[in-house]
């Protein structure tokens, strides 16, 4: 569920803000809201050791470092990396232009520029061009050119001119550079060695990697410590924050106050205050789905739902019908196992991973679904498992395709009317308690979902229903929405009513959405069926190879396989997640513009 907090405002003698901020640091309980920006130096620290750090880790080795540096001794090591990478930049560069310069040099040959200088100071002008034929033997018939023919770069003709060079031969003139072949050679081979060096220092470097991750905590601690303090406001001698806290915390807070001889003021947010935390109390279950939203970034508003019970239902549900393979679920526990052996104490993630195995093994088990091999219906008790008019294989159950496809789809149907269904109700539940009266456009909204189901199943399954009645509850609906869905306590009957009403255009356009909603659940059928024809496409492709060639056919199943698998995994983020993140919380009403309770303490991890 989400918490109850408390806005909580501050006091103490400006005298007294170093001591005000530090037991508040180590209280670790008050969130604030809008922070100052950190001062300037700790962001840059904090970006340049980031930077580092990065680079470190692309060294590729292993930590080793029995103690952590102490400050001294780290800003030595700091620098010296900073030092070797300057350096490094500076020898790529230079490497880059000198490999330039000798593909230039290369066709010209090895020459001295330095004995090309000497003979222009002796009146010896010389200009080396490229020429083709045609000015070649123009060059030839002017009396007023002296030139000499040079070996030919590349397929071109090169001549060196003495004197001034004519105008036609401008474009083709060839610039020599400062410094000869040999030298340019020379000079890769110093930047390639002091690269090497470069090389090995930040390897080195490397293996101190938990000092340089110990100092990015300490800086990213300095500059929250800096942040609040920048936040303060201070008058007549006085400093006060303001901030949120739990109101299980609001005692603790109390106590420290009273220790500390701060005045502060306690109330309940205001009910327009969009800056009030989010902090989430999970239970046993329902924490189990806590990576999934720290992957997703996803953070409920103050004022909106705790959904993770049933998010974490109907996402293991969905998990399972995108996966849709029994092998695939089995090897997704051996990982588990695996995972759980080598930690001792597993993670939520390591847990979750559990379930979701679990789950996919059942409903593959249910669908008949072993890999994709149409072999495990041979199999009597992978056969006894399996739900007839479920099964991916259905002429072993005396099914059509058909039905079986029908069932699936309705399946997937009904999951999608009980899941909007369920957020009409979680409203209605709500309001009701608020003396809301809007719960009655809730009511109509459950109405209408529920008749649209029927919609869905005539128009897609082919089902027979009376239509007549159905029409008359979506009519019903639309009407409670239209002259109810204005209403709230701030509001007379009459100001919702015209509210409302202002929304009709709107209601129904919402309302060919909720039928677009539930047709949307057919993509856990439609992914589930294209998952399945691709195993069966690489084990078909994998059965072709006989004899010796058996160990083409196994790689191409591994590598097959694996690939349906990732496959498998993003289309649960792309549709399994988006289920529940849009069309269910869409129905909830939910935005996920949440702010994640972060107290202001001293942190033993780096935040991301």
């Amino acid at each position: 569920m989400i918490e109850k907090m408390k806005v909580v405002h501050i006091v103490a003698a400006q005298t007294q803000k170093t001591e005000l901020l530090d037991a508040l640091r180590a209280l670790g309980i008050v969130h604030f809201a809008e922070k100052a920006d950190a001062d300037r130096g700790y962001l840059e620290r904090f970006a340049a050791l980031s930077r580092l750090i990065t680079v470190l880790e692309e060294q590729g080795v292993s930590e080793v470092e029995a103690e952590t540096l102490d400050d001294v001794k780290f800003k030595q090591l700091y620098d010296e990396v900073n030092a070797c990478l300057e350096r490094k930049k500076a020898l790529e560069a230079e490497l880059a232009a000198a490999v330039s310069a000798c593909d230039t040099l290369a066709g010209w040959g090895s020459f001295s520029p330095a004995e090309i200088k000497e003979l222009k100071a002796q009146g010896f002008e010389l200009h080396f061009c490229r020429v083709d034929k045609k000015l070649l033997a123009s060059l030839e018939t002017d009396e007023t050119v002296r030139f000499l023919r040079l070996a030919p770069v590349g397929k071109q003709q090169t001549v060196a001119i003495l004197g001034t060079l004519p105008a036609s031969c401008a474009a083709g003139e060839f610039i020599p550079p400062e410094k000869s072949l040999d030298e340019y050679r020379q000079e890769i081979a110093d930047c390639e060695r002091g690269l090497t060096e470069c090389g090995a220092q930040l390897k080195a470097a490397a293996k101190h990697l938990p000092s340089f991750r110990e100092q990015l905590l300490k800086t990213q601690n300095d500059a929250d410590y800096s942040s609040v303090r920048n936040t303060s406001e201070s008058e007549d001698g006085l400093v006060w924050l303001t901030g949120y806290l739990p109101v299980d915390e609001a005692e603790r807070f109390k106590a420290a106050a009273a220790k500390e001889h701060w005045a502060w003021a306690m109330d309940d947010p205001a009910a327009d205050d969009d800056k009030v935390p989010t902090k989430i109390k999970y239970t046993k279950v329902t924490r189990l789905i806590a990576p999934v939203f720290d992957i997703l970034g996803t953070v409920p508003g103050y004022r909106e739902y705790d959904i993770s019970f049933w998010f974490l239902g109907f996402f293991t549900l969905f998990f399972a019908m995108i996966i849709g393979d029994a092998g695939y679920g089995c090897l997704f526990l051996l990982t588990a196992a695996a995972l759980t052996v080598k930690s001792k104490k597993p993670s939520d993630a390591v847990q979750l991973l559990w379930v979701l195995s679990i789950a996919t093994i059942v409903w593959g088990a249910m669908t008949g679904t072993w890999f994709g091999l149409e072999g495990a219906m041979d199999v009597p008790l992978l056969r006894s498992l399996v739900v007839p008019t479920f099964a991916n294989y259905p002429e072993y159950f005396n099914v059509t395709t058909t039905q079986q496809q029908n069932s699936v789809m309705k399946f997937c149907f009904i999951l999608g009317t009980v899941q909007l269904s369920l957020a009409c109700v979680m409203n209605i539940r709500r309001k009701t308690r608020e003396k809301d009266l809007s719960w009655v456009a809730d009511l109509g909204w459950l109405c209408a979902i529920c008749a649209l189901y029927f919609v869905v199943l005539y128009l897609v399954i082919g089902e027979q229903v009376n239509l007549t009645p159905i029409a008359a509850v979506v009519l019903l609906g639309f009407v409670l929405v239209v002259c109810f869905g204005g209403m709230s306590p701030d509001k007379t009957f009459a100001q919702g009513l015209k509210a409302g009403l202002g929304n009709a255009f709107t209601v129904f356009l919402n309302t060919i959405s909720a039928f677009g909603n539930i047709m949307s659940y057919i993509r856990l059928f439609a992914v589930g069926m294209a998952s399945l024809a691709i195993a069966q496409s690489f084990n078909n492709m994998a059965l072709g190879f006989k004899g010796p060639l058996v160990v083409v056919g196994i790689l191409i199943m591994l590598v097959g396989h694996g690939l349906n698998i990732v496959m498998g995994l993003l289309s649960v983020v792309v549709h399994g997640v988006r289920l529940n993140l849009l069309e269910f919380s869409g129905q909830l009403g939910m935005e996920w513009t949440g702010t994640a309770y972060a107290p202001f303490k001293k942190l033993d991890k780096i935040r991301k």
